[in-house]
C-alpha cells in the first residue's frame, strides 16, 4: 500500500521517522529511532515427510518465495516467503522449513503430497506435510524514542483518557537522513505509556500498544542502514548482496521510487543497462531501474510493473533505445525459471516483449 508522503519535515525537521495521521496528515511526532521496527518476524514451520530432494541440498537460507504445489491440480499452489531450513531430520526421512506463510497459507488440513520450487528450480517432493504455527507470544510494542511531541499528541497526553490516547490509524513514515522519504509502515497505535526520554531536553519515549505487522529482519538490516544514510551515489551498490538481500534493497529501490516525483525526459533517449550482475530475478529489475533513473533508480520490480512504468511518470517517454551490455548473464540465469505452478517460462523473454510494447528497442553491446 502506498501513499503521498508530505513534503514538510513536522517539528523542527528533526529526525527519520514521523508518526503521522492517515487521514488529514498532520503529525503526531518526529523522533530518530524506533524500537520494535527491525527484529525476526514470526515463521510457520512445515515438516515434509517422506522428502526426496531433487538435487542439490535443502539447507540454510532456501529462497524469497518457495511455492508449495499441490500434487492434486486442483488446489493452487501457495507461497512460504523468506524460507530457511536446517536441513532433513537426523534417521527421517523429513525436511524442515520455516517460513511465513502467505495471506492465504494451505488449504486447511491438507496433508496431501507437494512439490516445491524456489522459482528457479525445483527442490523436492513429499508424501504429506504438517504446518506448525508460530507460538502465541505477547506483541512486542513499538517504542518512538527521542519524540518531539506535536501539539495534538501533547494535549492528548495530557488528557490522558482512553479515547485521547487512541491515536486511530496513522502512518510511520521513514525517511533518509537527508530528509527525502523512503518507506512507511501502517499502525493503528493507542498510546501505552510515554517518559521523558534520555536522548534530549522536551523529548519524550513514547510506547505505543502494537506490533508492526513488517518488521524488518536481522538479514535486512544492513541494506536499511545503507538506504537510510541516502541513496547511492553510484551504479551497482547492490551487486555483491546475495538474493536475500537484494530482495530488500529492491523493495526499498520500489517503495522510494514510488514516492518520487519523476520528471519524464524527452523521447529518443539512448540508455545503457550493465548486464554483468544480472544472475536473479531482482538483480534484473535492479539493473533495469539503474539504466533508465540512475544509482538507486526504480523502473519496476516485477513485469507488470514494468509495463506500468512504461506507460509514463517513471522518466520514461516513448520511443526509446536501450544499450543492454553484458546480456549473457540474464540468459544463463533467467531463461529458465518457474511460475507458481512450476511450469518453466523465459523472464528474459518476457521482459523484451513488454520492453517492446512499450517502444523500448534493446540493443546488445
Amino acid at each position: 500500500m502506498m501513499h503521498t508522503v508530505r513534503k514538510d519535515r513536522g517539528q523542527g525537521g528533526r529526525g527519520r521517522y514521523a508518526l503521522t495521521e492517515s487521514e488529514h496528515g498532520h503529525v503526531w511526532g518526529v523522533c530518530s529511532e524506533v524500537e520494535g521496527l527491525f527484529r525476526e518476524p514470526r515463521r510457520a514451520t512445515y515438516e515434509f515427510f517422506g522428502w526426496v530432494p531433487d538435487g542439490a541440498e535443502v539447507r540454510g537460507w532456501v529462497g524469497c518465495r518457495v511455492w508449495l504445489v499441490p500434487e492434486d491440480t486442483t488446489t493452487d499452489p501457495w507461497l512460504l516467503e523468506d524460507a530457511e531450513s536446517p536441513g532433513p531430520r537426523p534417521r527421517t526421512d523429513a525436511l524442515l522449513l520455516k517460513g511465513m506463510d502467505d495471506y492465504m497459507g494451505p488449504p486447511e488440513g491438507h496433508r496431501a503430497p507437494v512439490r516445491l520450487h524456489d522459482g528457479y528450480r525445483w527442490l523436492g517432493s513429499c508424501r504429506e506435510f504438517t504446518r506448525v504455527l508460530p507460538e502465541e507470544q505477547a506483541a512486542p510494542s513499538v517504542v518512538l524514542r527521542g519524540l518531539s511531541p506535536g501539539d495534538r499528541l501533547r494535549q492528548a497526553l495530557a488528557k490522558g483518557s482512553r479515547r485521547a490516547l487512541d491515536l486511530d490509524e496513522a502512518w510511520l513514515e521513514i525517511r533518509d537522513d537527508s530528509g527525502e522519504p523512503l518507506t512507511d509502515r501502517l499502525l493503528r497505535p493507542k498510546v501505552r505509556a510515554w517518559r521523558p526520554s534520555s536522548l534530549g531536553p522536551d523529548l519524550i519515549d513514547l510506547e505505543l500498544d502494537e506490533e508492526l505487522d513488517r518488521p524488518v529482519p536481522g538479514y535486512a538490516r544492513p541494506v536499511w542502514d545503507r538506504w537510510l544514510a541516502g541513496p547511492p551515489e553510484g551504479p551497482n551498490a547492490w551487486a555483491g548482496l546475495d538474493t536475500r538481500q537484494r530482495e530488500a534493497w529492491l523493495e526499498l529501490v520500489r517503495e522510494r521510487g514510488c514516492r518520487l516525483e519523476h520528471q519524464d525526459r524527452p523521447a529518443g533517449q539512448l540508455y545503457e543497462l550493465d548486464g554483468r550482475h544480472i544472475t536473479d530475478e531482482p538483480g534484473l529489475f535492479l539493473a533495469l531501474g539503474e539504466a533508465v533513473n540512475g544509482p538507486g533508480g526504480y523502473f519496476g520490480g516485477c513485469v507488470a510493473a514494468l509495463a506500468d512504468c512504461l506507460r509514463g511518470n517513471f522518466g520514461y517517454t516513448a520511443p526509446a533505445t536501450l544499450l543492454w551490455r553484458n546480456f549473457a548473464p540474464a540468459r544463463e540465469y533467467l531463461s529458465q525459471v518457474l511460475t507458481a505452478d512450476g511450469e518453466p517460462y523465459d523472464l528474459v523473454a518476457a521482459v523484451l516483449e513488454v520492453l517492446a510494447e512499450g517502444r523500448m528497442r534493446v540493443a546488445w553491446a
